[in-house]
């Protein structure tokens, strides 16, 4: 089965040559022309993936005709804010089939409708129930350099969910199936939220003890969050929840933990933005997430001091100053 690859970041570059090896036929297409035409001629990424050959089996096109030809599946690992215009072009110029698997690798909630990347595609190509969703603990850092990655695909068709489970595994990349669409997606979403608080906590010299605070309360706020959008409670403590939340707020590769770092040491939102061209999604995600919370009543403590720090100015001090002096109250 040829496997298409909707995006050239790193993930997106990541997979591509990870399936490229394990000898399936991939294309890979971008939106960018100048840096796509820079790693077809190249075969390197350097601005997202550096160090890492693409194979020159790969197809690297700007052409979304030719690297959607013949697919089997395509995965969509564009950012979160830009899957519904990718995707809208594709579909308004025929290149989607009506049946064609979608695999969506976003992490995060659309700003303007707040809706998951899922069900994004779903509205863009139609067809709901072709479009699964991938994710879990996978370091595009180290999901290249074959290091051992688990991860979860998420569908409602168990036969389709095992197929492309044969194909997008290797012997270094191994999924598991979940059925559980809403919590694996939300998951992956929620994540960064917590791993921005972590890294911000880390900005401001916190130690490890405000870290593990941050997460275990965190997976909390996030289990809360995803029963109230009618997600499994037990998907939150797995790979999707527990597993890509723990490998995002420690891990040296976690943008968002990063992101959160440079606001803790007192850069501005616009200079954090400015200083990686990755994209930290949870920042787009952290006030969406906590407007839905406030409208469903789902308390949220840290995602909305999130928020606040980033789209309001509330100063990182302040904020977690105004966590530790919550009311008393028991842990369950």
């Amino acid at each position: 089965m040829k496997v298409a690859v909707l995006g050239c970041g790193g993930f997106g570059t990541a997979l591509a040559v990870t399936l490229a090896r394990a000898g399936r036929e991939v294309a890979m297409w971008g939106h960018d022309a100048a840096n796509t035409e820079r790693i077809a001629n190249t075969r390197h990424n350097e601005r997202y993936l550096e160090g890492v050959t693409v194979p020159d089996s790969v197809l690297v096109t700007t052409d979304a005709s030719a690297a959607l030809r013949s697919a089997g599946c395509a995965l969509v690992a564009v950012p979160t804010q830009h899957v519904r215009s990718a995707l809208s072009k594709m579909a308004a110029s025929g290149a989607l089939s009506q049946s064609l698997p979608l695999v969506s690798l976003a992490k995060g909630l659309e700003q303007s409708t707040g809706l998951r990347p899922s069900e994004v595609i779903a509205q863009v190509a139609g067809n709901g129930d072709r479009v699964y969703v991938l994710s879990g603990p996978s370091h595009a850092e180290e999901v290249v350099r074959a290091m051992p990655t688990t991860v979860v695909l998420a569908g409602h068709d168990p036969r389709a969910l095992q197929e492309l489970q044969a194909v997008l595994s290797t012997p270094t990349f191994r999924i598991y199936r979940n059925a559980d669409v809403i919590g694996v997606e939300l998951c992956g979403a929620l994540k960064n939220v917590m791993a921005l608080a972590a890294g911000i906590a880390d900005g401001l010299g916190c130690g490890d003890n405000t870290k593990a605070a941050i997460l275990s309360r965190g997976i909390v706020e996030m289990t809360r969050f995803g029963k109230a959008c009618g997600a499994d409670e037990r998907t939150f403590y797995g790979l999707a929840g527990v597993g890509d939340l723990a490998v995002t707020a420690f891990s040296r590769h976690g943008r968002n933990r990063a992101f959160g770092e440079r606001i803790g040491k007192g850069e501005t939102v616009q200079q954090a933005l400015a200083a990686s061209p990755k994209v930290a999604e949870g920042v787009w995600t952290s006030r969406v997430v906590a407007e839905r919370a406030h409208a469903m009543q789902v308390e949220m403590p840290i995602a909305d001091a999130v928020s606040r720090v980033l789209w309001f100015g509330l100063p990182p001090q302040q904020a977690v100053k105004a966590l530790m002096e919550r009311d008393p109250k028991a842990e369950a």
